[in-house]
């Protein structure tokens, strides 16, 4: 016995859109993130990165601080935020939440907004200078509470 399905063409076209949309509706991954995502705030300045001296100190947060993590300091936004970060020279980005407070001294002096843990300064290729200009846009505003995780 042989089944054959015939679909018409009106019809095909219509179930790829349908399937197409909820592609595109999935969930909400903090690694990738989603070009069409709202955006809350927008700043556009340089950005840095911890050094190692930082690895296993506690952050403003009570975040012990892991330099493999996404995670980043801002002097303002609430501890929790997600934000994107874009390197405006080769146009790479990467989500990070803020878990700390910063960049303070020489680097503020220089204009970063923005300190970066090194796997996310990585991830948009500024180990190599140590500053780039940056777009940093929110994503979602943290509760700001502090944690220890």
């Amino acid at each position: 016995m042989r089944f054959v399905i015939r679909i018409r063409p009106r019809l095909a076209g219509i179930f790829l859109i349908v399937i197409g949309a909820l592609a595109s509706s999935s969930a909400y991954s903090a690694e990738k993130g989603s070009a069409n995502e709202r955006v809350l705030a927008t700043q556009v300045g340089d950005a840095t990165f911890y050094g190692p001296s930082f690895e296993g100190r506690k952050t403003a947060s009570g975040r012990i601080f892991d330099g493999s993590q996404a995670i980043a300091a801002h002097r303002t936004y609430r501890f929790g935020t997600l934000v994107r970060v874009t390197n405006l020279q080769n146009k790479r980005s990467v989500n990070v939440v803020i878990v700390d407070r910063g960049p303070f001294g020489k680097n503020q002096h220089e204009g970063a907004i923005i300190d970066l843990s090194p796997s996310a300064a990585k991830k948009i290729g500024i180990i190599e200078r140590g500053q780039a200009r940056v777009k940093v846009e929110v994503l979602t505003w943290g509760d700001g509470k502090s944690r220890n995780e």
